[in-house]
């Protein structure tokens, strides 16, 4: 016998969260965002280990559209393209502390 699980209200804004932090790139590069203020795409390909361009990119353009990140492109050459976080990407930020304060606790 199959039971409905009730929908609870808070499952809707959960699995907003949830959406937003999926995947081990998105935080990282709002985490690294946080510290570092403003980076460049360069800046920001050495701080994540292991994260291919193609990744970056395609993570940068989904943080963009949710409007957690803001691009700033300046008109020279050669191109200079910054990002740095959103109010709404800055509210994640206490997430971030919790998650670091959290792997303190139990890495030794």
């Amino acid at each position: 016998m199959n039971k409905e699980v009730p929908d609870f209200p808070e499952s809707k804004s959960f699995n907003y969260t949830l959406s937003i932090m999926s995947g081990k790139w998105k935080m990282l590069i709002i985490f690294h965002l946080g510290y570092r203020k403003v980076m460049r795409y360069g800046e920001l390909k050495r701080a994540i280990n292991g994260i291919t361009h193609n990744m970056l990119s395609k993570q940068l353009k989904e943080l963009e559209r949710e409007n957690l990140i803001v691009r700033k492109e300046y008109s020279q050459i050669p191109p200079k393209v910054e990002y740095f976080l959103s109010d709404k990407g800055l509210s994640l930020l206490p997430i971030t502390e919790t998650m670091c304060n959290w792997g303190k606790q139990y890495t030794k």
